[in-house]
């Protein structure tokens, strides 16, 4: 992750909002949106389990000598030796747990390749959130495919085109699941910016293969 500003923008300029489902093919880049992968059910269950049973990290990152906390909660799992690192931090993988794997397997067949690591965010409040970057680390090898799977509260995720600066506005809704892939990683930034809205709190898992 090439974190580039870790507080984002609390009034990011609006973009078009997508309404289009399904496979969605842009300029250098495509995405999978399904609003309802999980259902009600199944991601109510999934936000509660993950809530109580992931080992959730408060991470932090040095700024200019200053401790500087993220504005999320992250936990990092997949096999052993799979440290992620970035933005100045590295992260131990936890094993997988039950859920997870469920999730996993549930995923794959539609990205079309088996994840062998996620990153899970914590979204507590609005103000927690994170900022413009691209999962393109050399890890990741070329073109990378993530899966991003959300529960609980709806938030904005906002794309960014590094060149003509258009955005396109996707809302993550309760077991949604997003896949993006093709050259988007190369040429789209993305974040989840801050809202002044009162709101619940939202569970998300991003995997990726990671080539070590």
């Amino acid at each position: 992750m090439n974190q580039l500003d870790l507080f984002g923008n609390p009034d990011p300029s609006k973009g078009v909002v997508a309404t289009q489902t399904g496979n969605v093919v842009i300029e250098n880049g495509e995405y999978v949106f399904i609003p309802g992968f999980f259902n009600q059910l199944e991601s109510d269950h999934y936000l509660k389990s993950l809530r109580e049973n992931v080992l959730w990290k408060q991470e932090s990152m040095n700024i200019y000598g200053k401790k500087i906390e993220f504005p999320r909660l992250m936990a990092w799992y997949g096999y052993d030796n799979q440290l992620y690192s970035f933005s100045g931090i590295s992260l131990d993988p936890n094993p997988w747990t039950e859920e997870i794997l469920e999730i996993k397997d549930r995923i794959e067949p539609l990205a079309n390749v088996t994840f062998n690591s996620v990153l899970l965010n914590l979204y507590r409040v609005g103000k927690d959130s994170v900022s413009w970057h691209t999962d393109a680390e050399p890890e990741l090898g070329q073109n990378p495919i993530i899966a991003s799977v959300s529960f609980g509260e709806t938030r904005k995720f906002q794309l960014r085109h590094n060149i003509t600066k258009e955005k396109i506005d996707i809302h993550l809704t309760h077991g949604s699941l997003l896949i993006m892939k093709g050259e988007l990683q190369h040429y789209w930034q993305h974040q989840v910016p801050k809202t002044n809205t009162k709101i619940s709190e939202r569970i998300n898992l991003t995997f990726r293969v990671m080539y070590f």
